[in-house]
Formats: structure tokens, sequence, C-alpha cells
């Protein structure tokens, strides 16, 4: 029995009562008192770690203070380099640009036949075009409306003291030289609101200017892609539509039969790779095949 007795000592003593009392220093009056054992001390210590412990992880994992740990990632080094992978992204994609630029430049001045005028783009970057319907837009009408309500760009206005008879010159007179070698597939017809018509051509061909005259317009619309816009003499405009690279920029100087594009299909309104040409007259369009030879 002694044995026993001794082999449950530990489980006794767990459970054992003791009491805690805070006396007044002073007076030794009791203040406080509190009945513990063991076993209670022990449960209470282990649900404070626990619960200390709980708070700490969910302290890291939720506020900036898991960014101080050593070979953990803050989050403005991921955006860092998402940023720095978009923008290498980019960068390659203008490399790659600026590299077809300057063989298309080399072809035309060693009169080469061109390579390839597209970019390499992955199918997934592709985007479908067939279920979209496309609507007439108003870039075309205003800027047809900004030429024909003002001459500020009209770099070839004669002067006050001119005759009557010299500015009433008939453009007929005018040598033009043929934009593009091609055939026409589709015509002139103001019915339509086509201003001009469209010239099928080998692919990568050069466009040309059809007179000397200066650069007033180079942009890209989605509708008609890159297009360059050239003032010439007698009040007369040419326009270049649906390019693939451009070769001149807004005031340069250009004579008759320069390069001043390289044809495409680029822009929503196109049935392929062609060029389409546009001539207007004191602010009005005119058919270009009255005074040109496809």
């Amino acid at each position: 029995m002694a044995k026993l007795k001794s082999d449950k000592k530990w489980y006794y003593k767990l459970r054992s009562k003791y009491r805690l009392v805070i006396f007044n220093d002073e007076t030794f009056q009791e203040r406080l008192i509190f009945r513990l054992t063991r076993l209670n001390v022990f449960s209470v210590f282990l649900s404070l770690g626990i619960i200390f412990t709980a708070l700490t992880f969910i302290l890291i994992i939720y506020t900036p203070i898991k960014e101080y740990i050593p070979g953990y990632p803050s989050s403005y080094q991921n955006e860092s380099i998402i940023r720095l992978n978009i923008l290498a992204d980019s960068l390659e994609t203008e490399l790659k640009r600026k590299d077809l630029f300057f063989e298309n430049i080399k072809n035309i001045v060693e009169g080469k036949d061109f390579g390839n005028d597209s970019l390499d783009i992955a199918p997934d970057d592709k985007k479908l075009y067939d279920t979209i319907t496309l609507k007439s837009s108003a870039h075309d009408s205003l800027l047809r409306l900004e030429f024909e309500t003002q001459n500020l760009n009209n770099l070839y206005l004669s002067d006050m003291d001119q005759s009557v008879e010299t500015k009433q010159i008939s453009i007929k007179n005018l040598s033009f030289y043929p934009p593009i070698d091609g055939i026409v597939t589709s015509k002139f017809d103001l019915g339509k609101d086509h201003y001009g018509v469209d010239v099928v051509a080998k692919h990568n061909s050069a466009v040309t200017a059809t007179l000397d005259g200066t650069v007033i317009f180079t942009a890209w619309t989605l509708e008609t892609g890159y297009v360059i816009a050239v003032q010439h003499r007698e009040n007369l405009v040419s326009f270049y539509k649906h390019n693939s690279v451009l070769l001149k920029k807004t005031g340069e100087i250009v004579k008759a039969g320069q390069p001043i594009a390289i044809t495409g299909e680029s822009g929503e309104i196109t049935t392929g790779a062609h060029l389409h040409f546009e001539l207007w007259h004191r602010g009005a369009p005119v058919n270009p095949e009255d005074y040109i030879i496809f």
C-alpha cells in the first residue's frame, strides 16, 4: 500500500490546493486570496501561450510586419517586378517595330523586295473581330470639315497680289505621279461616302507622293490605320490610308514620286492589303481617276 501511494504521489500533488495571499505591507491585512492548484496554473499558462501564439501568427500574416521577415518579398517588390516585366515586354515590341521600320527603309533605298511587314504575335494575342459590328466614325468627317472650313494648313496659298486667273488654274494642268502601281478595286463614289479609290498592289509596295508638298498630318486611327496627308499647291491635299508603316513625319517636305509610306491593311475598315487614296481640292473631294492613271 505504501508503494502504491508513493506511485500516485505526483498525481495528488498536481491537484493539491494552494492558497496565494496578498497582504498589506504596513498593516498585514489580507487584500487578495487565490486558491490555486498546479493543474490550474499549468492550464492558464498553456492557454495564454496558445492565445499569444495565434495572435502573433495572425498579426504577421495580415499586416505589413511580415515584410520584415528575412527572405519574404514585400508588396512593393512584387509590384516593381510586374511593372518591370510589362516595361520589358513593351520595349521588346518597340525594338522589333524599329528594326522592321529601318529594314523597310533599307529595302526601299536598295530597291529590294520587302520582308515581313508585321510583327510575330502569339495566337493568344490576336483579337477576333468577326463578331464586331463596325460603325462609321466621326474622325474622317471632322478631318474633312477642318479642311473645308479653314486654310491654316495650306502652305501654298497664293499671295493677295496674284491675279485671279493664276488662282483659278485647273488642277488638270498639274503632273500627278501615281501613288502606287496597282489595280483600282473600289472607285470614287460620293453617294456611298467613299471619297477616294482603293488600289490593290504588290505586297509591301512603296506609297509615293503624288505631287510636291508638305506632310501636314500623320496618325493612326481605329478605322483607317496609319494615315498620312500631304498639302500641295493650288489648295490641293492628298490622303493615303491603311498603310503598314509611315516613312515621313508631320512638317517634312516631300517630292513627287518620293516614298512616304508602305502599303498594308491597318485599321478595322479593310478587306486586305491595299491603299485608300483621296484627293481634296479647295475643301471638296475629287475623283483621283480624273487626273491620275493607275
